[in-house]
């Protein structure tokens, strides 16, 4: 086992727990002791709600009970989701009306499996922007550069940073254009965008109601597999033998559409560089390219 149990995946986690190799309090406290305020990554950091919660999680693996496979997991969400006790800002200067706001299934799936939530987590207004810059709350720091105060990507912009800065190990974030997705690629993690309509989206403060979709921010895509198959509601039942089957795709198993050269026209060449540099790397390890034609 790692020195550092916040090196250890997901996978590695779920079984440190039920072997009693690890406990959820033991977790929690290393995460928690990984917090840098300078870096702003939350709205709301509660270590001792923490606490109680792994202490929680640790009574109920003492008991032989298994609630799930992100139990004892610390877990940080976007404030664009409601969680009970709390108030959602939304990124706004005032808090969004409790009779708007409900918490919905993906919130309430995790305390079922009894995740510890470390805290809420700074979004962009409304979550409408790209560079994860907030006036009203300030912007979190992208953590890849301790000199300089660097954008780290929206509108989930303080999930990457939970991550990064190691206090959070799976983060809930949204997608309506790039949300869970710029922030994942600009602070050196994994973003997962669901499929439309595939998560609930109840309980999340809304964009666009018929693009917006729930997401999942991790450190690996190791973990991304881990984490949504956790959660999501087609694998309830059987996501450890979807996680087993992920693990044996090989290469060759996987297809990238490349888009249409619109996609590009207006693109820094630098960028257009490193992305055709990252298709051939890929192609020749064995993934399978194809034009992806958009319609008009």
């Amino acid at each position: 086992m790692a020195s550092n149990p916040l090196h250890l995946s997901l996978f590695e986690l779920y079984t440190a727990f039920r072997s009693g190799n690890m406990t959820a309090g033991d977790l929690t406290e290393q995460a928690i002791e990984q917090h840098n305020t300078a870096l702003g990554a939350y709205k709301y950091w509660q270590p001792q709600d923490a606490r109680n919660a792994a202490a929680r999680t640790d009574a109920s693996f003492s008991a032989g009970e298994d609630h799930g496979l992100l139990q004892g997991i610390p877990v940080s969400v976007k404030d664009l989701y409601n969680v009970d006790g709390l108030q959602t800002f939304a990124g706004s200067p005032a808090s969004i009306p409790d009779s708007m706001m409900t918490q919905g299934p993906v919130v309430t799936g995790l305390n079922r499996q009894q995740a510890v939530f470390i805290g809420k987590t700074h979004t962009v207004e409304f979550a409408y922007g790209g560079l994860g810059v907030n006036s009203h709350w300030g912007t979190p720091r992208n953590p890849w550069d301790s000199a300089e105060h660097r954008v780290p990507g929206g509108s989930s912009s303080g999930a990457g940073v939970s991550l990064q800065e190691g206090t959070a190990l799976l983060a809930l974030g949204s997608d309506t254009a790039g949300s869970v997705r710029i922030p994942a690629s600009m602070t050196g993690n994994v973003g997962l965008k669901t499929s439309f309509g595939r998560w609930s989206l109840e309980g999340i403060f809304p964009l666009s109601p018929t693009l917006d979709t729930a997401g999942i921010l991790t450190r690996t895509v190791a973990d991304a597999v881990f984490g949504f198959a956790a959660m999501d509601p087609e694998h309830q039942g059987h996501a450890l033998e979807f996680i087993d089957q992920a693990s044996h795709c090989t290469t060759g198993d996987f297809v990238i559409g490349r888009g249409d050269s619109v996609l590009w026209e207006e693109c820094d060449p630098g960028i257009v560089e490193s992305v055709e540099a990252a298709l051939n790397e890929l192609s020749q390890k064995g993934v399978r390219m194809t034009d992806a034609h958009l319609p008009e």
